[in-house]
This record gives C-alpha cells, structure tokens and sequence, in this order.
C-alpha cells in the first residue's frame, strides 16, 4: 500500500536522524552521504483532490497533489509539488515534508504528516489548567513529578539503552529514581511516603526477575512490532531487543503501581493514627483487605489499557481464519498477554510488600502493649479508689 510505504520511509528518516546524537555508530557512510531532512511546510493549493483505490484491494484512499512552500532547512524558501495519500490537507495549512538528496543531486520530497501542534498545544494547556484547578498545589507537585519521570526518561534511559547499555539494568535503575523523585515531590518526606517508595522498589525488582524469566522462557526476541526491527537496523543490531522488551514491561508497570504503594502505605498510616491500639498483626489484616479491594479494580484498569493499545491488532486476528491457539502463540500476541500476566502479578504483590514495609517503618512494635490503662478500649473506669 502507498500509504504503507511513505510510513516506512518516514519512519526510517526519523529513525536515521532522531536517534544519530544518541547512537554515534550511525554513521554518514552508512547513510551514504545522502541528505534527508524532515522539515516544515506551508500548502500554496491542492491541485489535484480525489479518491483513489489501493491496488489490488477495495480499499479507498485520499488522494492529493499539492504545490508547498518549504519554510526551512537546505530548501528554505522553494515551492515543491507533492502527492498525499495519507490525510486531506486544505490550502494555508502546515503540514511536514521529507526532502530526499542523493549525492547524484537528485532531490526527493514525499508528505509526512500535517503539522498537529496546535491541536496538541491545545490540550496540553487545557490538561495544566485542570490539573491546577482541581488539584491544586497538590496537582502542581504532581506536574512536577511527571515532568522530572519524562525527562530521567529522555535523557538517561533512551541515550543508556542507545548506548549499549543493558536495557533491563537502565529500566530497574530508572524506574527507580522515577519513584524516588515522584514520591517526595508528590507526597513530600514522610514515613509513609518511604514505605511507598520502599515497597515499590522491591516491587519493580521483583517484576524485573519475573518479566526476564518470562522473555527467556517464552522465548520473545522482541521482533514483535516494524518498529523494532527498524530500530534495530538503524541501531546495527546493537541494542538487545528483548532486554528492551522487558524494560518496556517495567516501565509500563509504574504508573497503576505508584498508586497501589502509596495507597497502601496511607491506609497503614491513618489505621495506626485512628487505632493506636491496634497489633501490627491486626493492621496488616486490615490494609491488606483494603487493598484487595483496590487491586481488583488496577489491575482491569492496566489489563484494559493493554487491551485498548492493541485494539486493531485484535481486530486484525479477530476476522482472521487462524486457530485460537495459533493466534495467541503468535510473537507480537503473546508479547501483550505476557506484558498484561507479569504487570499484573507485579501489582498484586505491590500490596503485601508495601503494606509489611510500611507497618515496620510506620508501626510502633508493642504500641498496644505500651499505652496507659486509661487509653485502652473499655477501660475508662479503672481508677476507683477503695477506702
């Protein structure tokens, strides 16, 4: 297919260029001295506007000519005719474009994408205002927090991997400082912030272990998607893909599992703070009965979240005549359900870990036994004087 076709291209650009300052083994040789660049461009007129059928299928695409301004890079300035058959552009819009210069001289120029920066910038400020409004200094600390996750993730985790790094490794030691740094600025220095903290460390450990045995066994190459096997291409077959693979899985986990630990560390907090009475035993039951209750509720959320990611892959096997078996044995099938299996057990434990953490850092040993008569359930007339 030709839309197909102009993905692939533009995938392999961004992939050749967007990871170069990252992976110094990309070389210009490799690349063949080829210019490409992937730059910003205004629509002059729509020349041609019409629909077309995909050979050799029923399908129907858009199809367009269009005269562009290119707005910078080596042909700043010049007006270009390109063919779209990915998206229906109008005249006046912004849209990018992927300039192709052999070292023959010949100069290339496909669509790319049209420019979607207002409609993100739109709702990126309109998520900040809601956040602020609704959350409060509570939801700042919060945007804090996410901004430090996104940029530990940018700048240490993708260049590390790049690097040759073991990915594994880079994602237990990432995910760690994530939690580190989005506990306290979140929930400031508390005991039962560390719990927290604590708990999901060991947590995302443990899912390391079991997310490795689970590759290995299963035998995921990490092949599962196009997109792997251009990064590996681009790459020289450098990064180990299943270790990625399983840093994905860790990565992905973190989110539902920040808000298990720390549920779970306040419930432990606030039933010592209402029951000072209460063994270590007693509030161990009680947490622990909490957070069954909020387990059932994470784990459909992170099951369907990977469920929706993978809606048209579903779909896909769903029309398909392949046996029941076949389809869940596929790489790119099981590497979801493996992902779903190990996230959700990672969870699942979250609740004791956290919960036995935070009562040995939040809970007194022997409070019950050190309060006074008189501040012990049924015992508030124990002073009588006997003459």
């Amino acid at each position: 297919m030709l839309i197909v076709k102009k993905m692939t291209r533009f995938i392999i650009a961004f992939a050749a260029f967007g990871l170069m300052p990252f992976a110094p083994m990309v070389s210009a040789q490799e690349l063949h001295q080829d210019v490409q660049e992937t730059v910003s461009a205004r629509v002059e007129s729509v020349r041609v506007d019409e629909d077309r059928i995909v050979p050799g299928t029923s399908v129907t695409t858009p199809y367009q000519m269009l005269l562009v301004e290119i707005l910078e890079g080596g042909a700043e300035g010049k007006s270009v005719e390109v063919e779209n058959d990915y998206v229906r552009v109008s005249a006046g819009d912004k849209v990018f474009i992927h300039r192709l210069k052999t070292v023959e001289g010949t100069e290339l120029y496909t669509f790319s994408e049209p420019d979607r920066s207002p409609s993100l910038l739109f709702f990126f400020l309109l998520f900040l205002v809601t956040i602020l409004a609704f959350g409060g200094w509570q939801g700042l600390r919060g945007l804090v927090s996410l901004a430090g996750s996104v940029l530990l993730i940018l700048y240490v985790l993708l260049p590390a991997v790049l690097a040759g790094h073991s990915p594994i490794l880079v994602s237990i030691s990432v995910a760690s400082l994530i939690i580190i740094v989005g506990s306290y600025v979140t929930h400031g220095f508390r005991k039962s912030t560390t719990a927290a903290v604590l708990g999901m460390i060991f947590t995302i450990v443990i899912t390391g272990v079991l997310a490795y045995v689970s590759v290995r066994w299963g035998m995921l190459t990490g092949y599962g998607d196009e997109h792997a096997m251009y990064l590996n291409l681009n790459a020289g077959g450098t990064i180990d893909l299943s270790g990625l693979l399983l840093g994905a899985i860790i990565i992905g986990l973190l989110g539902v599992l920040y808000d298990s630990a720390i549920g779970q560390s306040v419930a432990v907090d606030e039933l010592h703070s209402a029951g000072p009475h209460l063994t270590r035993r007693e509030i161990f039951r009680k947490a622990t009965r909490i957070g069954r209750e909020h387990i059932g509720a994470l784990v459909t959320a992170l099951a369907i979240a990977y469920v929706g990611a993978a809606l048209p892959l579903l779909l896909l096997f769903y029309q398909s005549d392949m046996p029941i078996l076949s389809i869940l044995n596929r790489e790119i099938m099981a590497t979801e359900i493996m992902r779903t299996l190990v996230g959700s057990i990672g969870l699942v434990l979250a609740v004791p870990v956290t919960t036995l953490i935070s009562i040995f850092l939040i809970v007194r040993p022997g409070s019950s036994k050190n309060l006074s008569v008189e501040a012990r359930p049924g015992h508030g007339h124990s002073h009588h004087h006997h003459h």
